[in-house]
């Protein structure tokens, strides 16, 4: 395992300034560096060092470190303002020799030795513990990005004047305001992109839209949607600057950010204030107007890989990699290889495993969101490919081991406490429970604390509106993803709330576009495209071409969340159709095409108020808020007390009919006084049949009837689709009988 691991920021990595002022610290860790040389900066780029210092090893840490007094860096050095700075390491393949010089090969042995090691002193490395980044790597003044490669063909050459720079700053004590305590089962969350955001919104100010500014400004308008949580996409550092040097050509675009350069630094590009320390105080500055909007900011973090990325040239895979910061500090340490530590073990398809396994590598994870949750405010986490988090060994393996107490998993939940059920302090914990091949597929295994991207919700729910016919998809198994997939997530002591339910996500279709293609359309010329990659299974279809249908099928997936145990999300446009013209892999696309759109003709208006007042009912409602399995008719035909399942019939459904693969409408009750809810009983009624459906209707309750809140048929458009509270439509009392469309929902309350 290596080094023990140590409590949340026991070493104090980084470049801090001690409680005066008066010293600058630097301390990296490297337990293969046979020297690390900290190097001094005036500027952030183009220029060279002012200071190039040598620092020493503490052999029981493994830590190296150097303390230089501010007098000395504004006399000795001359840097009166910023203080820029980038490692420079020695190591087995690449020993220390006197005489060797930027941009010389003196001292090269191999690029990889049979220890893993991948030194190279030619290359400016990042800090793992910088709080900022002065710039990309490639800028329009550093376009050569062969300048941090290993291999023949470039290990000579000198990235320090273009790399990115560390930014030593100061502690920032700004407000990020008070953090919403709310249960996680009470959230709405809405997945969107920062930049994306506000970059094509004419009322944001010009210099601020695409920002952490600009965003500020959407509190109110989400917070009026019934958004709860917003979730970014990733926002610490990733190369990104080029993106709109040359629009028409994406192949090299990084719009998503899933390419990290450091896990404590917010992108500068989403600043308006770019100057040293100004992301830091403008991420703040928003995430208190969220706060105060009593929304919660979450964000989405790319812990499974890095953006050094995999091998890049040469055929033999081992020359030629790029060393920006961990790989040319401690590459076994920070990355999963293979058994003879030639080359990356991949489960990623992006350049190969991040470590979690090592004690090290954990502490940064560790670290790191421990920064973003003190400091930065965050209030909850999304983990892309998570499985690579329970990844119970180093090199030569991959093994997801929920059990396995060493894993990243299982040690975040000890550290970083997620949030009571009841809610609370604490962190909002959610996985992306897949990465590629192994066993990493694991919905519904992660340990205890930890929400999950609910994969089998989305697919089952899809394959029922949009496969007929082709996809067979039971009544019981709608039922268990309706009442919070408790066979995924009860049998090891979760909870209804621990199931994400999607109906998309950034990564495929948006939800207009997965009921108006059959196919994505990713080949399009820019703006719309082209894209590579993107899934082909997409479980979509265009409803025959047929646009009332189209907009149907959008309204009732919409439904499916907002009426399910669970906690909703909902991607950023979903509540106007926002279309991406049916680009499924828009990860390269930073163009107004794949930006929300804030003008609204009458139909997006229209979806925007559905959207709006289901969202409403949804929070207006405890019983579809569940902290617990509901108590009720099991997949087994187990009658209860709190949810009951209907044929449309009116008979209660059992075993037989749950199981019935010719069967495709399903009903239930859910008992309104068991969760202190304002209506005393709530009926959903899905039609998944191609053609109509009568449903008799159960029991209201003693001297109650049942009034329409919403059926999503193409007869019921326009701006109250939704009735607002009061205004619902009288339908009738028990056996009454209601007649639904095709593959249209019904929502009932008794009155």
């Amino acid at each position: 395992m290596g080094e023990a691991r140590a409590a949340i920021d026991t070493q104090q990595l980084g470049a801090r300034y001690d409680a005066s002022q008066s010293n600058l610290n630097f301390r990296v860790y490297s337990s293969r560096a046979t020297r690390i040389e900290v190097w001094l900066y005036k500027t952030a780029s183009g220029a060279q060092e002012v200071a190039r210092l040598s620092m020493t090893k503490d052999a029981a840490t493994q830590v190296w470190s150097k303390s230089v007094a501010t007098s000395t860096i504004k006399t000795s050095y001359g840097i009166t303002g910023t203080v820029y700075y980038g490692y420079r390491a020695w190591g087995p393949n690449w020993p220390y020799d006197a005489a060797w010089s930027k941009g010389s090969g003196t001292g090269f042995v191999s690029d990889v030795d049979n220890a893993g090691n991948r030194f190279n002193p030619n290359k400016l490395l990042i800090d793992p513990y910088a709080r900022e980044l002065s710039q990309d790597p490639n800028t329009a003044a550093c376009a050569d990005g062969t300048i941090y490669a290993s291999g023949a063909s470039h290990r000579n050459k000198d990235s320090g004047a273009c790399a990115s720079k560390s930014v030593a700053l100061p502690a920032d004590t700004s407000s990020i305001g008070s953090k919403p305590t709310r249960a996680l089962k009470d959230e709405v969350i809405y997945e969107v992109h920062v930049r994306g955001l506000t970059r094509n919104d004419a009322s944001v100010p010009a210099a601020e839209r695409g920002t952490y500014a600009g965003a500020a400004r959407k509190a109110a308008y989400l917070a009026g949607l019934g958004v709860t949580a917003v979730e970014f996409l990733p926002v610490q550092e990733a190369q990104n600057d080029q993106n709109d040097v040359d629009p028409a050509s994406t192949a090299n675009d990084n719009y998503w950010g899933y390419m990290t350069l450091n896990y404590f630094a917010p992108d500068r590009r989403y600043a308006a204030d770019k100057s040293a320390g100004g992301p830091t105080r403008e991420w703040k500055a928003m995430v208190k107007a969220f706060h105060d909007a009593g929304i919660k900011v979450y964000i989405d973090v790319v812990y499974n890989h890095t953006g050094e990325g995999g091998p890049w040239g040469g055929s033999d895979g081992l020359s030629v990699y790029n060393l920006l910061s961990w790989r040319g500090l401690d590459n076994p340490a920070y990355y999963s290889l293979t058994a003879d530590l030639k080359y990356p073990w991949d489960n990623t398809g992006v350049g190969g495993n991040y470590n979690t396994r090592h004690s090290v590598a954990q502490n940064l994870i560790v670290d790191s969101l421990a920064y973003w949750r003190d400091t930065l405010g965050v209030d909850g986490f999304r983990f892309d490919l998570a499985s690579v988090l329970g990844n119970s060994c180093q090199h030569g393996c991959f093994n997801f081991d929920k059990s396995d107490a060493g894993n990243a998993l299982n040690r975040i939940v000890a550290e970083l406490p997620p949030r009571p059920a009841a809610g609370g302090a604490g962190l909002d914990l959610i996985a992306e429970p897949w990465a590629i091949g192994g066993n990493s597929y694991q919905v519904g295994n992660f340990p205890a604390g930890w929400a999950e991207w609910n994969g089998l919700y989305r697919d089952a729910l899809r394959k029922k509106q949009n496969k007929l016919g082709v996809e067979v998809v039971t009544p019981g198994t709608l039922a268990s993803r309706f009442a919070g997939s408790s066979d995924l997530y009860g049998d090891d002591g979760r909870k209804p709330w621990h199931s994400i339910n999607f109906m998309v996500a950034h990564d495929g279709f948006t939800l207009n576009d997965l009921y108006a293609y059959n196919d994505k359309q990713n080949n399009q010329p820019w703006p719309y495209g082209p894209s590579d990659g993107g899934e082909d299974h997409n479980l979509s279809w265009d409803q025959a071409g047929v646009v009332l249908e189209q907009r149907k099928a959008a309204r009732t997936g919409l439904a499916f969340m907002m009426l399910s145990a669970g906690v909703p999300m909902i991607t950023g446009g979903d509540e106007v159709l926002r279309t991406q013209f049916g680009n499924n892999n828009t990860y390269n696309l930073d163009s107004a095409a794949n930006w929300l759109y804030w003008t609204r003709d009458s139909i997006e208006a229209d979806h925007e108020t559905y959207s709006k007042r289901l969202i409403a009912f949804r929070k207006a409602h405890p019983a579809l808020r569940p902290a617990n399995f509901y108590s009720g008719m099991d997949g087994n035909g187990n009658v209860m007390e709190q949810l009951r399942w209907f044929k449309p019939d009116g008979a209660q459904a059992d075993a037989a009919y749950f199981n019935g693969s010719g069967n495709h409408a399903i009903a239930w009750r859910v008992d309104g006084s068991e969760f202190a809810d304002p209506a005393s009983a709530i009926y959903v009624a899905y039609n998944g049949w191609s053609g109509p459906v009568n449903f008799v209707l159960p029991w209201p309750g003693n001297g109650k009837q049942w009034y329409r809140v919403t059926d999503t048929a193409t007869w019921n458009e326009g701006p109250n689709t939704v009735a607002p509270p009061g205004s619902e439509t009288l339908i009738g009392g028990e056996n009454a009988t209601y007649g639904l469309q095709a593959r249209s929902l019904l929502l009932l309350i008794a009155k």
